[in-house]
Parts: C-alpha cells; sequence; structure tokens
C-alpha cells in the first residue's frame, strides 16, 4: 500500500526512501546480538517489491546468509512446512517457500505471511528433524465470534435509538425483496422478508455490552479454550461503531447475498438503487467495497484498514447490520478475550490489524523451542 501511494507523490524517488532498507535495520539489531534463532514477519508483498532494479527480497536473503561471515556463527535459514498435521522447518526451495497461512494453523482468518526463521549455525544440527503437532483443524467466522452477544450499529446522522434503527434495517429488508420477483431469485426474495419477520419479532437494541456467554470458559474446543478465560467476569471492547442509514441497507445485502450465495457481492451484484452515489461505483475500482465475512469460512485477513471504516469487515449475520468490533476482530486474530486494547477505538483496531494472530506465534514459538532442544 506504500508503494502505491507513492506512486503518487510529485517527485518521488524510491531509491531516497530509507523504508525501502529497513530490514538492515532489523539485521543490525541481529549482528548485534547474535540470538539463538530469530523470527522474521513481513507481508506477502516483501516477495515481489524492488527498488534499484533489485528484488528487496533477494538483498534482505543475502544479508541474513552473511550474517557472522567471519566473525562468529552464521544463521542457516529456515521456512515452515506443513504436512500431515504437523509442521517442521525446511530448506526453502523458492521464495514462495517462506509464505505461513494461519488458517493451516487453526486460525479463523486467511493470513499470509512471509516468515522466515534463523538458526545459528551451532545449534542448527537435527532441527530439520523436528516435527511438531499443530492446530491444523479449519476453523470458520462462526467458531468463535457466532455466539457473542447481538448487537445493533448506530446511526451516524439523525436519532440512534432502538427503534429507529430497527425500522431503518425492515424497510431496507422489504425494498430489496421487492427487487426480487423472479422464480430465479426466490432465495434472496425470501430471506430478505425473514430478515424482516425476525426484526418485527426480536431486535438487538444495544450498541454495547459486556455480559458473556452462556457457558463460557468451560468448552472443550482447543481455540476457544485459547480464547477464553475462566477467570473473566466481563467482555471487553464488544461496542459498535455507527453507520449512515444508507449503509445499513447495504450491509444488509451483503450478509443475506453471502448467506444465500455462499460469496461476498461484488458492485455488480448490488441493486442500482442500493449503490452509492460515486460515479466510478461500476468501474471495477470498487468491486470488493463492501465485503461480507462468511459465517462458515475463515475471515479474509484482518487489516489496520479496519479502522477506518467497516465496509470490508461486514458481519455476517444481517439481523445486526453493522461492522465488526473491536472484540470481534480480536478474535479472529486469536487475541484472548483478558487482552485489552488501550487508546481510543481507532487505535484499538489499528493494534489488532498490524499483529501475528497470538494464536499463531504460540505454534510457532513451540516448533522453535522444540527444534532448538534437540
Amino acid at each position: 500500500m506504500g508503494r502505491a501511494r507513492a506512486k503518487g507523490k510529485v517527485g518521488y524517488v524510491p531509491e531516497e526512501d530509507k523504508r525501502h532498507y529497513l530490514f538492515r535495520e532489523y539485521i543490525r539489531v541481529l549482528d548485534k546480538l547474535r540470538p539463538a534463532a530469530f523470527v522474521m514477519e513481513n507481508v506477502k508483498g516483501m516477495l515481489s517489491s524492488s527498488v534499484e532494479s533489485r528484488l528487496i527480497f533477494e538483498m534482505l536473503m543475502e544479508d541474513l546468509s552473511s550474517l557472522g561471515t567471519g566473525h562468529g556463527h552464521q544463521y542457516e535459514l529456515r521456512a515452515i512446512k506443513v504436512k500431515d498435521g504437523k509442521a517442521s522447518l525446511q530448506e526453502a526451495t523458492k521464495p514462495s517457500d517462506f509464505i505461513v497461512r494461519a488458517d493451516e494453523f487453526g486460525v479463523p482468518q486467511r493470513r499470509h505471511r512471509v516468515i522466515i526463521i534463523g538458526i545459528r549455525s551451532d545449534l542448527a544440527a537435527g532441527v530439520s528433524d523436528t516435527k511438531v503437532a499443530i492446530s491444523g483443524v479449519a476453523r470458520t467466522v462462526n467458531d468463535v465470534i457466532g455466539t457473542m452477544p447481538q448487537l445493533r450499529s448506530g446511526i451516524s446522522r439523525g436519532q440512534d435509538d432502538a427503534p429507529t434503527w430497527r425500522q431503518t434495517v425492515i424497510e431496507a429488508a422489504g425494498m430489496v425483496a421487492g427487487m426480487y420477483s423472479g422464480a430465479e431469485e426466490g432465495r434472496l426474495r425470501e430471506a430478505f422478508l425473514s430478515v424482516s419477520r425476525r426484526l418485527k419479532d426480536r431486535a438487538p437494541n444495544l450498541r454495547a455490552t459486556s455480559l458473556l456467554m452462556e457457558g463460557y470458559g468451560s468448552s472443550n474446543d482447543e481455540l476457544l479454550r485459547w480464547l477464553e478465560r475462566p477467570e473473566l467476569q466481563a467482555l471487553a471492547q464488544h461496542e459498535t461503531r455507527s453507520h449512515m442509514k444508507s449503509d445499513l441497507g447495504r450491509y444488509l445485502f451483503a450478509a443475506v447475498f453471502g448467506t444465500v450465495r455462499g460469496y461476498s457481492p461484488k458492485a455488480a451484484d448490488f441493486p442500482l438503487a442500493l449503490g452509492p452515489d460515486h460515479r466510478n461505483w461500476h468501474s471495477g475500482v470498487f468491486n470488493d467495497r463492501f465485503r461480507v465475512q462468511l459465517a462458515s469460512e475463515p475471515s479474509t485477513t484482518v487489516t489496520s484498514h479496519i479502522s477506518k471504516d467497516g465496509h470490508y469487515f461486514i458481519h455476517p449475520d444481517p439481523t445486526q447490520c453493522r461492522s465488526l468490533t473491536v472484540r470481534e476482530a480480536a478474535r479472529l486474530q486469536t487475541f484472548p478475550d483478558d487482552y485489552l486494547f488501550l487508546g481510543n477505538r481507532t487505535q484499538q483496531y489499528v493494534q489488532v490489524g498490524n499483529a501475528v494472530p497470538p494464536y499463531l506465534a504460540r505454534q510457532i514459538a513451540k516448533l522453535l523451542q522444540t527444534s532448538l532442544a534437540q
């Protein structure tokens, strides 16, 4: 994203941007401290990023490989390989070998990152023979946020109360249902009418709650045992944001469409009446402007962008018609419920999105610890 923004800067010279070479600060620290091992993480874009007509990843690997040359032990570089429910450290044959897929470790999120493991050469004997069992069961959005207390979103312009919110969503559901009259569109029409009926019968009226879920802390599920802490008496940072009334209709449509069709709608799937007043709406530039997280699949990558708007992180339940809360995003990132994020809500979202999933980090640490103990 930094490269994309930089293209619009007048007189921007990539070779003069020191941020391209931040990895050398990391290497400087390694050279000074000579730890037994290191774990280096970055986004997948690092594999294709270039400066001075050279791939940054190639420069990085050259520098890492030369650490300790002539005055101490060097580092043997390893990639994390997953096979048959076990992880091991293996030599890489190509750059893509360093890509780690968090969902393969039981994280309910399709988060793919470059992770390089370095083992000091005097400790590397037998490392490649070590295999550690991992939580390889595929997990979904519903697994970690499906039982959380239901909330309504706020209304950013105009009166913000439960009856107004409820009526706004019911009217939107009825309006969209009326747009689907063909036999092939019957499932969508009925789904919108069902949301309308459910909201008339019972609708969430709170924007925030600290109530714990029924049976909290007593699950035998490995991931839930990691997330839920029995000593907790309340759930923190489960509070919704406010959205414009027009966006409520789009959130509702995305959630219903995702439930019925099994994928998040593109711009062309939205009825004309729900399209935002933007001349580029149908140009393809905003094809994924509104993205619902599918309940039965891992989420898309939770990024710091969630702090700016919720359009990319719509809750799968159409009767809640909102974006994810900080606690829901944190659960998708596998932060335990007793982990508190400081600062204002925007800063909290940034902290969640910038992190390595703790559940993944723990398993990598176990692999590294076991490998070094051989």
